[in-house]
């Protein structure tokens, strides 16, 4: 916990243990409803999580939020993407417009959409979904340099925090990770390869949709960083601001800001769960507050939530981000809260329970 802001250090030290008194009636609960115990699989698994995390044996997830964290990345300048960097301003553009993928599923899951910007390199108009945070114009180059200073990278974090508290104050139940970058996959697989140990070729995936040498060019690239600034993962702040994203430290701190007032994170695809990590290695506190929406064709994504311990909902084969997974996986925590509220138990339905 040293060398962390007040912000960050106050918000980790907020972070309780789940509920057990809650989960323990979650569970006998779903042990009289009219089915075979355990017959719902992870569902209610999900439900039992939900409960412990919102501190109530019948929690619901009415009030839903999925916040779009949007950057740029000096890593660009090495060829890493197959779009160019200006796709980042335009997409943010047609997310305030309602036009793009996660607005479509945040409308048909009954969720709000807010958009932060916190370094893209573009001036962006007002919006009132929009909350304007830039923390420079996009980071700077990670293999000849560190991507952020330290200061940066703590204060994406707090605006992660400071986010988190604003929608926690509009009314919330349930918040979901997504983000905007050209080229973040390329700092997420250099930070699931150093927290995860394992090769950069293993963890590091085509991301828009880089031809083979495209693919070539990012692998050498997070090579080169990671040899460049020979990290110890044990001080993630070092690593967010050598080799991260400003959005992955707001994401981190979104993970961190949420927890703290018991509210259930739904994390998205590869680079959410990289943010969701730096969340992890700087409270492990968070972990029992994170749900693994889905598992997406990156190919770090197994890693990353292995690293965390979890398992992910869905497997879907998307690789689009902004949330979009995690917003899908929205309607399985609302099932499982549905389940356990409206179901009859035997006792309701006058049907005979399982013989002793």
């Amino acid at each position: 916990m040293s060398h962390l802001s007040e912000p960050v250090e106050s918000a980790c030290a907020r972070i309780q243990p789940l509920d057990e008194a809650a989960m323990e009636a979650a569970q006998a609960r779903q042990n009289v409803l009219t089915k075979p115990p355990g017959s719902l699989g992870r569902m209610e698994a999900l439900s039992i999580q939900l409960a412990g995390i919102r501190g109530d044996s019948l929690p619901r997830v009415d009030r839903k939020a999925v916040v779009v964290v949007a950057a740029d990345h000096g890593v660009t300048a090495e060829g890493v993407s197959a779009y160019p960097a200006e796709v980042t301003a335009q997409m943010v553009l047609n997310f305030l417009r309602g036009g793009a993928a996660i607005n479509v599923l945040a409308r048909q899951a009954g969720a709000r959409v807010t958009v932060v910007d916190v370094g893209v390199a573009a001036e962006l108009p007002e919006h009132p979904d929009l909350v304007q945070r830039k923390i420079a114009a996009g980071t700077a180059n990670m293999t000849r340099g560190p991507a952020m200073t330290r200061k940066q990278a703590l204060q994406a974090v707090e605006i992660g925090l400071e986010i988190a508290g604003q929608e926690a104050a509009r009314g919330l139940d349930l918040i979901a990770t997504g983000e905007m970058g050209i080229g973040n996959t390329t700092p997420a697989s250099a930070i699931t390869a150093l927290y995860t140990g394992l090769p950069v070729v293993a963890v590091t995936g085509r991301g828009t949709g880089v031809d083979d040498l495209g693919l070539d060019r990012k692998v050498a690239a997070i090579e080169r960083a990671l040899a460049f600034h020979a990290l110890d993962p044990s001080d993630p702040m070092a690593a967010l601001a050598a080799i991260g994203g400003f959005e992955l430290g707001a994401i981190a701190g979104i993970c961190l800001g949420a927890a703290g007032q018991r509210i259930p994170v739904i994390v998205d695809g590869f680079i959410s769960a990289a943010g969701a990590l730096l969340a992890v290695a700087l409270c492990p506190a968070v972990k029992p507050y994170l749900i693994a929406s889905h598992l997406s064709v990156e190919r770090g994504h197994t890693a990353l939530w292995e690293a965390m311990g979890l398992q992910p909902l869905l497997d879907l084969d998307l690789r689009l981000g902004e949330g979009t997974g995690a917003v899908l996986a929205m309607h399985l925590a609302e099932a499982a809260c549905r389940i356990m509220s409206e179901m009859a138990t035997f006792a309701d339905a006058g049907i005979s329970g399982p013989q002793d």
